[in-house]
């Protein structure tokens, strides 16, 4: 099974010059080790301005801001959740509790036992 490899932005913009420069995708593809087409990919890229170090690091930059507003999202909905279970046990009576003498009947000390 083949590894899934990862490249940088500069490896990708090399091979697309390269490639613009007159070599073939095969010469090209055989000497890193890449896929024809991958390599297309980063030829369209490239020429589309998506392989720039600012395109990258702007998109970068946006899917982190669109993480955090999820998750500030998530925290303010749980606050609201905990808000609203503080306010739903404040506003609950509490079970009282039964005197022990209603439940197992008069208290008798032994002394009393005693005498009768």
């Amino acid at each position: 099974m083949a590894k899934h490899r990862t490249h940088s932005i500069d490896f990708k913009r090399q091979v697309a010059q390269d490639y613009l420069a007159g070599e073939t995708l095969h010469g090209l593809a055989k000497r890193h080790d890449l896929s024809r087409n991958l390599i297309r990919i980063w030829v369209r890229k490239y020429e589309a301005g998506a392989l720039d170090e600012d395109t990258a690091a702007a998109e970068l930059l946006q899917e982190y801001e669109a993480r955090i507003a999820a998750l500030e999202r998530l925290v303010g909905k749980q606050a609201l959740e905990l808000d609203f279970l503080k306010g739903a046990l404040k506003h609950t009576p509490r079970p009282r509790s039964a005197p022990t003498s209603a439940i197992t009947g008069p208290v008798v000390s032994p002394s009393q036992r005693d005498a009768d």
